[in-house]
């Protein structure tokens, strides 16, 4: 049973941030004075296990790291976008793109830069660390902080809710 208060069976699709979200809030400067982001294994095998199960999956960061791509791209996802100042354009090419309608996507946001595409999807989700702004936004809020286990959370609930998840062998690899 979700504690989401949305019909989870409309979610075809998935796009998150990633400070904040995917990764934490505070993350520690390289001594070449740029930002090494951590992320969470968890949220690492639902995302695959997203991608497998035929979920679209969009990284939408204002970031620009070499090593975040190479992450997500890892974990089998090709819509990658990165030094996003406006995000929203992005969201909405990437939907049309996939022919997605706004009550088949989720977004997860944290902070300012995240309201738009909040406002523009069905199901609006958050950190438990967001600002109040994006709480005050957001249909559900997950348990989770950013970079603890947030998306893992959302992706989780929906694929159990559609039953996706841990629905053959292939769920028990990478």
């Amino acid at each position: 049973m979700s504690s989401i208060s949305y019909d989870l069976t409309k979610i075809k699709a998935f796009a998150f941030d990633v400070d904040g979200v995917l990764s934490p809030s505070t993350i520690p400067l390289g001594a070449d004075g740029y930002p090494c982001r951590m992320v969470n294994i968890k949220d690492g095998y639902a995302l695959q296990l997203a991608v497998k199960r035929g979920y679209k999956i969009a990284i939408i960061t204002g970031g620009k790291s070499e090593a975040v791509k190479i992450r997500f791209e890892s974990l089998g996802i090709h819509d990658i976008y990165m030094g996003a100042s406006k995000k929203l354009p992005i969201l909405k090419e990437w939907m049309a793109k996939h022919g997605l309608e706004m009550d088949e996507v989720a977004f997860m946001g944290d902070d300012i830069p995240d309201l738009t595409c909040l406002r523009s999807v069905g199901l609006p989700t958050a950190p438990f660390d967001a600002v109040w702004e994006v709480k005050e936004t957001a249909v559900y809020i997950s348990k989770f902080s950013g970079g603890y286990g947030c998306a893992r959370d959302i992706l989780e609930q929906t694929m159990k809710a559609q039953e996706m998840w841990m629905s053959d062998a292939e769920a028990f690899g990478w």
